[in-house]
């Protein structure tokens, strides 16, 4: 069997992946897989239906799933896994990494690459130990500059992070509601803020161009919430100086680390024809000693939580699995329904749109929650 498969173009997402396709035998394994890559962007361009039609496995982050499930484009786990492995998946992937593509009671890919937001720092132009909590982000940014992650999809999930920090996930008490006034007009004004004092050279980037711009540039000192991506961690010579990166800033100093969930996972389009062989690549994809070895070796993120705190692992990418790793086990998870990933896009513009404005934060908490719930009309689990 030759497999046709899509994931993206970082090699964070593509390296890991490829080189254990290289090492399949056709003849001796009995399968083929041809990996295409694509733009992170290209993932919120095509819709996941459009994708799985034209691909047998296809890389994917959970708040796809909602949308997958109500076209009937993937193949739910345990459909093709026996029970035991979805439960140890359950158990050895960090944090909510496999809990993420759980929906309508069964799970709709496999958590290969684990990510959440956490902070970035530039250690030599901080010259103090990295703040905590949401305050100290504040009190350092009138000393030093600090970027937030705003473009693209990202206005809206740092919003949805500092609310997690401040005590209230958004959408967890009532799937029907966003977040509360209160909470949300103090994440509001937490992120207007630091807008009002942000560095220009990086409002338009994205977290890969952030780190790179802060990897290259000294005009940034910190980025309280950015995707975390480990290839930054420890850069190859000529890629920029090394980011050091730190648990996501807290409500308080008691709390737990606000932080959205990222990652990705394997899902099996319906036009996929499952085999053995295939099956078995997938478990040795995710096996302890590939997780651990195999995919930091080509500059894959592990999903297992034994490679995370992996005295080697770390050792080689500058302590970033150790040092995030409580932000990841603690991360919030974004609703899934169908209909979220197109409010998601609108309330990032809005966001963005605001704080350039300087609205009402009342009126921009309103029409967030409008926006919310209409996506909620067509519904399903959150």
């Amino acid at each position: 069997m030759r497999y046709r498969a899509l994931t993206w173009d970082h090699p964070r997402g593509y390296n890991a992946l490829a080189a254990a396709a290289g090492r399949l035998d056709a003849r001796r394994d009995g399968l083929a897989i041809d990996w295409d890559k694509q733009p992170l962007e290209g993932f919120e361009a095509h819709p996941i239906e459009d994708l799985c039609a034209r691909y047998d496995l296809v890389v994917m982050d959970h708040p796809h799933v909602g949308e997958a499930v109500a076209r009937g484009c993937l193949r739910a786990l345990e459909d093709v896994f026996p029970e035991e492995d979805i439960a140890a998946w359950g158990r050895d992937s960090i944090g909510p990494s496999l809990a993420s593509y759980r929906f309508g009671g069964v799970h709709w890919a496999l958590p290969l690459d684990a990510a959440t937001q956490v902070m970035a720092l530039r250690a030599d132009l901080l010259d103090e130990a990295p703040p905590r909590t949401w305050q100290d982000v504040l009190d350092l940014s009138r000393r030093k500059p600090v970027v937030l992650s705003l473009a693209g999809p990202h206005a809206c999930l740092s919003f949805l992070s500092i609310a997690a920090a401040l005590g209230e996930p958004p959408a967890v008490a009532d799937a029907d509601v966003l977040i509360s006034e209160t909470v949300g007009l103090a994440v509001l004004a937490i992120m207007a803020e630091l807008d009002g004092r942000m560095p220009e050279a990086t409002r338009a980037k994205n977290p890969i161009g952030i780190l790179e711009h802060m990897a290259r540039h000294d005009d940034v000192a910190l980025c309280p919430l950015v995707y975390g991506y480990v290839n930054y961690a420890a850069p190859r010579e000529g890629q920029g100086l090394p980011i050091t990166f730190a648990n996501a800033p807290r409500g308080e100093a008691g709390g737990h680390p606000g932080s959205t969930l990222g990652g990705t996972g394997i899902g099996l389009s319906t036009r996929c024809e499952i085999t053995p062989q295939l099956l078995d690549h997938l478990r040795w994809l995710l096996g302890a000693e590939t997780q651990r070895r195999f995919i930091p070796d080509h500059d894959g993120q592990p999903s297992r939580r034994a490679a995370w705190h992996d005295a080697g692992v770390n050792a080689r990418w500058g302590g970033f699995y150790a040092n995030t790793a409580e932000t990841l086990e603690a991360a919030y998870v974004r609703p899934r329904h169908d209909g979220y990933i197109a409010f998601q896009t609108d309330a990032a513009a809005m966001l963005r749109d605001a704080l350039a404005a300087r609205s009402s934060h009342r009126e921009v908490l309103a029409r967030l929650q409008d926006r919310y719930a209409e996506s909620r009309r067509s519904g399903g689990e959150r």
